[in-house]
């Protein structure tokens, strides 16, 4: 075959040809590395632009909406953050179609580059003085095009990294997406303590709260040029030109029962990641009345504190499998979520020591995230069903999270969204006990086991 005949996966992004070599474990361990650092790198910056949205809630709710009433105007906010979520299952089937029939590396390009008109778009829409409602409207249309972003982001950052990985390290190496994405939320609140600490309530509210997501939309460009590099990964080149390596077919009954599974598991965590990484900072300021500069600072030492539990936990997985790392997220925050919120108070200590230890709860599955997901789908849908159950997942349970705490919280009934958690978990953690381990599966199959 002529270089140019090479069907597109055998092309760079910039139209050379590449060989199958490229990704092979021998003569490409440093391209795989660099890959992998590259993807971790664009979804940090993807997941700032995503986080710095909730992080700055409350400027953006007396900039953007009427200030006659305060509460509403932060509860429409947070509507528009969950609203955001809807286009999520969208960008999933969208970018999923995108990166199993035309390889991974491309979705991850297509959605870096929306993620950054997303946040450009909010950096210059006029305040809510100045055009009235439609300064609400245009921030609802730019959060659509960044949950039409983000979900495509999440089902291919996932499979991505866990198909570049080796079998026996794969939980390791999974682990450095939920670290990219701390990375990226430790940005977006480094960004908050520099500007609540420089900037006066009025300089805030009037521009410093653009100026997160100016940065967001320059660091999108520089990451969208370094995800033109990357390599395919070879799981995906192995399934367009051999015969997948073929394991025992399930019934449709039991991959149905498997999808709900992992859809009850994704959901029951994503309400604690949005509770205690996202809207933490948020929550303290808006209901606990803790100062911005003191809430973003404590947030950004107990995420860091996260961050760290993150490889240890991965690490861990390859030994003793994904399941136990699952039950201890879920287990964890049944049986702490209201010990946590008795510890949240209005000092700012408290905030550091109740998220520090929801995050290290939370890593135990964030760790696995990319792994337990890649590893029960087969290749050639694998994205799709990946992007598809984490988008809904994060649709129904997460993104309605900080809205809902935030409106049970204003009538009285705080209470009530600590018990939704827990409920949750719990359900969670059951059906978590009747899942297949799939530690080391070979991701090279037609079907899962």
């Amino acid at each position: 075959m002529r270089e140019t005949e090479l069907p597109e996966w055998r092309k760079n992004m910039n139209g050379t040809p590449v060989t199958y070599n490229d990704v092979s474990t021998k003569s490409s361990t440093g391209k795989l590395k660099n890959s992998l650092f590259v993807s971790v790198t664009g979804n940090a910056l993807e997941w700032f632009d995503w986080t710095i949205y909730a992080s700055f809630a409350p400027f953006i709710a007396k900039t953007m909406f009427s200030p006659s009433n305060a509460t509403s105007a932060l509860l429409q906010t947070l509507g528009i953050f969950a609203v955001g979520f809807l286009a999520r299952p969208f960008g999933g089937v969208l970018f999923a179609r995108t990166a199993d029939r035309s390889g991974r590396r491309t979705a991850l390009v297509l959605t870096m580059s929306l993620m950054a008109v997303g946040s450009l778009v909010i950096a210059f829409i006029p305040p809510y003085a100045r055009i009235g409602i439609f300064s609400s409207i245009l921030l609802l249309i730019a959060r659509l095009v960044q949950g039409l972003a983000h979900g495509g982001e999440s089902g291919a950052s996932y499979v991505y990294v866990s198909e570049l990985a080796p079998a026996k390290n794969r939980g390791l190496w999974s682990s450095t997406v939920f670290m990219g994405i701390s990375a990226g939320v430790m940005l977006g609140s480094l960004f908050g303590v520099v500007l609540t600490r420089t900037l006066s309530t009025g300089q805030l509210l009037e521009w410093g709260w653009r100026v997160p997501f100016i940065a967001g939309a320059l660091l999108g460009i520089f990451a969208f040029y370094l995800r033109r590099k990357t390599v395919e990964t070879e799981v995906f080149r192995q399934q367009s030109v051999e015969t997948p390596v073929a394991t025992p077919s399930r019934g449709a009954k039991e991959k149905v029962h498997g999808a709900i599974k992992l859809f009850f598991l994704l959901g029951a965590t994503n309400v604690a990641y949005y509770t205690w990484l996202s809207f933490a900072s948020t929550y303290a300021i808006s209901s606990k009345k803790v100062s911005p500069a003191d809430a973003f600072t404590a947030s950004l030492a107990a995420q860091f504190v996260g961050f760290l539990a993150l490889p240890l936990f991965g690490w861990l997985s390859d030994r003793i499998g994904r399941k136990p790392m699952a039950l201890l997220t879920t287990v964890g925050f049944a049986a702490f979520s209201f010990p946590l919120d008795a510890i949240f108070s209005n000092n700012s200590w408290t905030l550091f020591a109740s998220q520090s230890a929801a995050l290290v709860i939370f890593a135990a599955v964030g760790s696995i995230y990319p792994a337990i997901m890649a590893e029960q789908f087969s290749t050639a849908n694998r994205t799709l069903g990946v992007g598809s159950v984490s988008s809904i997942a994060a649709v129904i349970f997460g993104g309605p999270a900080p809205y809902l705490n935030s409106w049970l919280t204003s009538i009285g009934y705080h209470w009530l969204f600590t018990a939704y958690t827990v409920a949750l978990n719990a359900i969670a953690a059951v059906f978590i006990v009747y899942m297949t381990e799939t530690k080391g599966m070979d991701l090279r199959r037609k079907t899962i086991a």
